[in-house]
């Protein structure tokens, strides 16, 4: 067994099609080939070296190490001091091209001061570190093939195999030297693509990256968090369907040790609004309508069969099972593949939707002429099921609940419908859903604020308090100034906060210890920073802000969550959510008073 590992230790690089997660030791510790939900062939991040990992490092004792991504790109670079001299690992992935059905990495060893003596170490494991893959080497090139994957590594530096079945080369590199190794995945029965030139590569990609990264719009004093951001949601989205990946990886513990372990490599309804929210203020235009169109192409089918979340080409079946193999993360098990919440009633979903397509039509992006066909659909069901009961945001596996949250997203979901008639001139019965709207309104205010409390709350009839009440506001459902949402700030701060951190809700575990369990929740800290700035309390965001950027790790990254006292991230990494309240609340900071009425 491994020594205790932190998910803060990870970087992330990518493709807009798969992603590696790399160690600080340059150890390549999660790949999936050729997409990002494929069985991962490098598995260490969940298991054991024997499951499937690539390392690159010196072979002397290493005094100092470092690591950044090389400006406003994600190309990593990790450099090793030893006491002969110093040498960096640049790791990048060259953007997918469209119709390129092979996947690279690309790994370069660059001589910096003296001389370094190098190794690379490489055991690659098919179906998620369970599978040895028929192995040969010619003319210093070791290929791998397992069923319908195929594997190729190129070096100039001489590659044997080992007893153990390693694929080993030892190479010395000294000052302004370069070795390069290129991976390649293809199909096992197409021809191998040409070997990449790594040299020419790495200026390519490094331009690519620099170009995309030009074009965002955020005030100076926001843009180096804000663009590492935004590189890490591009990095997210396949460049093909242009759906975003709730996050890279599947099964980082939200509870240290426990089994919280959940499959994020998938693609969230409700991460719609706030995805398109963010991409439109930076100035992302392209992306955004990739990101609308593929949200309609999953929503089709009929409304009564809307799923909380899909696959990244808008799959259905995302069928959740346990990899029993796997040791888990620090130890934390089951490994689980796939999620059962696809299979959940999540009526808040509707709402999202209707707010994303809403807020796409508010930015004049290029129309699609099925747009309103399907917002009607979605309102002709939602009609008849809004008062249901259902899973809500946090996809609870208990009983069904009239949650609060679910509900104001009813309340939004009509109301973004008489906007559309109001507004865009959209056909539609505007009195139905104004009075429609003006129910769920009542409703909720009636039963979702507890008066003896002074709160809104979980659930109808309930005491819990939840984070998502701070999306009211957010979603403009009530003024932040108004004091039912003044009163629910300072409670949710009072009894879900820890040190600055705002944890989800209660659970029956945490009555006695808030911070027993799992993390902070990353997004809604955010949320309470959007709250802040609307309720004019700017010192107190930008304090609150500049605290969360603090726990990021050291290239920007963060996870789900975040546990105040132990200072480590939980969760799976890079988290998507996380990283869209980042931006998000820069933009709201940056505009100032001036966003009183918040998001929508």
């Amino acid at each position: 067994m491994q020594a205790s590992r932190c998910i803060e230790d990870y970087g992330f690089i990518g493709n807009l099609k798969t992603a590696a997660l790399i160690d600080r030791d340059a150890c390549i510790a999660w790949l999936c080939l050729p997409r990002f939900d494929a069985e991962a062939c490098c598995a260490l991040l969940l298991g054991e070296q024997h499951n499937g990992y690539w390392q690159i490092s010196p072979q002397d004792p290493v005094v100092s190490r470092s690591r950044h991504y090389r400006g406003e790109t994600l190309v990593l670079e990790t450099e090793f001091e030893t006491a002969s001299g110093r040498v960096a690992v640049i790791d990048f992935m060259p953007p997918i091209q469209k119709g390129q059905t092979h996947n690279d990495l690309v790994r370069v060893v660059e001589g910096r001061q003296g001389h370094v003596e190098m190794q690379s170490r490489a055991l690659f494991r098919f179906d998620y570190g369970r599978v040895a893959p028929f192995s040969h080497y010619q003319d210093g090139v070791m290929s791998a093939v397992v069923g319908p994957d195929s594997l190729r590594l190129v070096s100039e530096a001489a590659l044997e195999e080992n007893e153990e079945g390693v694929c080993c080369a030892r190479f010395n590199v000294a000052s302004g030297e370069r070795v390069a190794f290129v991976l390649t995945w293809h199909l096992a029965w197409q021809t191998p693509p040409e070997v990449l030139d790594a040299d020419l590569e790495q200026q390519a990609v490094e331009q690519w990256w620099q170009q995309w990264s030009s074009r965002c719009e955020i005030d100076d004093r926001y843009r180096a968090p804000v663009i590492r951001s935004l590189i890490t949601l591009k990095a997210l989205t396949d460049a093909d369907t242009g759906g975003i990946l709730g996050a890279a990886t599947t099964s980082l513990p939200e509870i240290s040790g426990g089994e919280a372990n959940w499959d994020y490599r998938y693609t969230w309804l409700r991460d719609a609004s706030f995805v398109l929210h963010a991409l439109l203020d930076s100035g992302y235009r392209e992306e955004a309508e990739a990101w609308r169109s593929w949200l309609l192409r999953a929503v089709a089918g009929g409304p009564e069969s809307l799923q909380p979340m899909y696959g990244i080409g808008g799959e259905r079946r995302l069928v959740e099972h346990e990899l029993p193999w796997l040791a888990g993360f620090n130890g934390a098990t089951p490994v689980r593949i796939g999620n059962g919440a696809w299979q959940q009633q999540q009526l808040d979903v509707y709402g999202e939707v209707m707010d994303a397509l809403h807020r796409a039509r508010r930015h004049a992006l290029a129309p699609e002429s099925d747009l309103w066909h399907v917002q009607y659909q979605l309102l002709e069901y939602l009609e008849q099921h809004w008062q249901e009961p259902g899973a809500g945001l946090w996809e609870l596996r208990g009983p069904q609940r009239h949650y609060t949250h679910s509900r104001v997203m009813v309340w939004v979901a009509f109301d973004r419908a008489v906007k559309a008639v109001e507004y865009f001139d959209m056909k539609g019965d505007l009195e139905r859903w104004k009075a429609l709207r003006q129910q769920v309104h009542d409703e909720v205010c009636a039963q979702g604020f507890n008066a003896r409390r002074q709160s809104f709350v979980q659930y109808y009839g309930g005491d819990e308090l939840d984070v998502s009440a701070l999306l009211l506001p957010l979603m403009g459902f009530l003024p932040a100034d108004d004091p039912r949402m003044v009163s629910t700030v300072d409670l949710i701060r009072k009894e879900l906060g820890y040190d600055d951190f705002l944890y989800r809700f209660l659970t029956d575990k945490k009555q006695a210890c808030l911070t027993d369990g799992e993390g902070a929740f990353v997004i809604g800290c955010f949320w309470l920073v959007d709250n802040l700035v609307l309720q004019e309390r700017h010192d107190e965001a930008q304090a609150l802000f500049d605290r969360l950027l603090e726990i990021r790790n050291d290239l920007g990254l963060m996870s789900e969550e975040y546990d105040p006292r132990c200072r480590r991230q939980l969760g799976n990494v890079p988290q998507a959510f996380s990283h869209v309240g980042l931006i998000n609340s820069a933009h709201l900071l940056a505009r100032g008073a001036c966003s009183s009425k918040g998001y929508p």
